[in-house]
């Protein structure tokens, strides 16, 4: 924390001390939580009340979330406790940081918020922590929290009123998945108009389609930059210039010709979310809030309905990705389709089956997509005796989008190992110099399959090199992509 951060909250934690030594009825403060909020707590039991909120909230069931996403929630608990309006000390900023600095990660289950309260189940699984309590995470094996803190020098930190509240009521769940889902989603998106005009090249596809006069004419600037990224890619192919007069296709299929409108949609979809993103980043969101003039209000900002909407929408994006690129999977192995391919990417079909169930692979994953694209946000059942009768679902929203994500990926693996096949088959025509780099990195991966051997290495290797950027980096040697 700064300094200057450092004095605004203790200046705001003022307030928290003057209002508890009153006998005013303030939510959280001085009162029950949820349900209970006209139930008052006496001054003696309200510290206790601070730890008892984090045990009993720490409710949640299944497999644990990863890493990744428990620290993004740390980092933005700890961002939006050091703006100070939720009237904490600023030891407890500290005890967070000094958590994630400790690189001890504290042990969040899958199961447990419904998107509104904040995200209460999985922050109080961290808060615990703090506290000395609960479970951590090493080498994926739980470990007492008490311990954990012991190894790493810390001390558990000791509640004061109002903070075992301020540590559970936000939306750094939803948002750490959002954050991190973005980051995921752009690099996708380029490796998609990567592995696309290579299948462009491997079906002979026209390049006509994609030239900038054209997409001018439709104003989404996604559409736009797919489409330039697509012509870049394919300048100076020879196999385009191959065919570039020849009649064999007066119009090319949708999943080739369309492309740059569907990725083009998902990119403007990003946008959207990046927006939804920075502006919950820059916010506050815990309940009550402690406002300037040392007033305490109850609001309704730890819900999740921004968040979730955008989840959701981003996991409709990323399912129709998927699907479009699976079409053009399938098309590489039909012989009637292909353009002179020989059926399944074999040379020698028949007594081999070349590519026919990786292709399986990818439908099946492209079908799993679209039945996570149905949103979350759409439902809500109550909670806490009707008090929390309208919930966001966005944390389910933003673990649905992770398997999106991850599911996308391994399309575009496939995609990957199918175009180089093809390329390989077109020899001794040449690929574009971007197309050729990416084929060669593949190549430093994944074999050309002369018969049939076990796939499922080769097309591990593929989804790594998608998910590393290993293939955007060597296509940027050549092109810049946008």
């Amino acid at each position: 924390m700064s300094p200057e951060a450092r004095e605004r909250v203790s200046a705001f934690r003022e307030h928290v001390g003057r209002i508890e030594d009153s006998e005013r009825a303030v939510y959280g403060i001085t009162t029950g939580f949820g349900a209970l909020a006209t139930t008052r707590i006496p001054p003696e039991e309200r510290r206790e009340l601070q730890h008892a909120i984090l045990r009993s909230h720490a409710a949640g069931m299944g497999p644990f979330v990863e890493n990744e996403v428990v620290r993004a929630m740390m980092v933005i608990r700890a961002k939006t406790l050091a703006m100070g309006y939720s009237g904490v000390r600023p030891e407890l900023v500290d005890s967070l940081v000094n958590l994630l600095n400790a690189g001890i990660v504290p042990a969040v289950p899958e199961h447990g918020s419904l998107g509104a309260s904040g995200d209460l189940a999985p922050l109080a699984h961290v808060g615990l922590c703090l506290a000395g309590e609960g479970w951590v995470l090493e080498d994926g094996e739980t470990v007492p929290a008490e311990e954990a803190l012991r190894r790493a020098g810390l001390e558990p930190i000791e509640l004061e009123v109002k903070e075992g509240l301020a540590l559970i009521n936000g939306t750094d769940g939803m948002l750490g998945m959002l954050a991190l889902a973005l980051k995921d989603f752009d690099l996708l998106l380029k490796t998609a108009d990567v592995t696309a005009a290579m299948s462009i090249e491997a079906l002979l596809g026209t390049d006509r389609v994609y030239r900038e006069e054209l997409h001018a004419l439709r104003l989404h600037p996604g559409q736009q930059e797919s489409a330039r990224n697509i012509f870049r890619l394919l300048e100076g192919s020879g196999i385009v210039a191959s065919h570039r007069t020849s009649p064999h296709l007066v119009q090319d299929a949708y999943s080739l010709r369309c492309t740059p409108q569907v990725y083009g949609a998902a990119r403007d979809t990003l946008g959207f979310a990046t927006q939804v993103a920075r502006r919950e980043l820059r916010s506050t969101t815990d309940n009550p809030l402690v406002l300037e003039d040392g007033s305490v209000e109850s609001c309704g900002h730890f819900h999740g309905e921004p968040l979730a909407f955008a989840l959701d929408f981003l996991a409709v994006a990323a399912a129709e990705v998927g699907a479009i690129t699976e079409r053009r999977v399938d098309r590489m192995l039909d012989p009637s389709r292909s353009e002179g391919l020989p059926p399944f990417l074999i040379p020698h079909a028949g007594t081999n089956s070349g590519f026919m169930v990786a292709q399986y692979t990818a439908a099946s994953m492209a079908e799993e997509n679209r039945r996570l694209a149905n949103p979350a946000s759409t439902g809500s059942l109550p909670t806490s005796a009707m008090q929390e009768d309208h919930v966001s679902m966005g944390w389910s929203a933003g673990i649905k989008l992770r398997k999106v994500l991850e599911n996308l990926s391994r399309i575009l693996g496939i995609e990957a190992v199918f175009a180089a096949q093809a390329l390989d088959l077109r020899a001794p025509l040449e690929p574009a110099s971007a197309t050729g780099a990416a084929h060669h990195r593949i190549r430093r991966e994944i074999p050309f399959i002369e018969k049939d051997e076990f796939l499922a290495p080769h097309l591990k290797a593929a989804e790594e090199l998608v998910r590393s950027g290993a293939l955007i980096e060597a296509v940027e040697e050549f092109v810049k992509l946008d």
